[in-house]
C-alpha cells in the first residue's frame, strides 16, 4: 500500500490549492441591448436564454 514518506507542509498544500478558483459569471449583451448574466431570466421580457 502506498504511504507518503513525509507529511506535506501547510504551505506546500496551500500553494497547490491556489489554482482551485471559481470563475465569476461575465455579463453578456442581450439582443435588446441590455446587459445580463448568462442563464438568468430577463425581468422585462421574461425570456430565458
Amino acid at each position: 500500500m502506498a504511504v507518503p514518506k513525509r507529511r506535506v507542509s501547510k504551505t506546500r498544500a496551500a500553494k497547490r490549492r491556489t489554482h482551485y478558483k471559481v470563475a465569476l459569471a461575465k455579463p453578456i449583451k442581450d439582443k435588446d441591448g441590455s446587459w445580463k448574466l448568462p442563464h438568468f431570466i430577463n425581468k422585462f421580457s421574461n425570456e430565458y436564454k
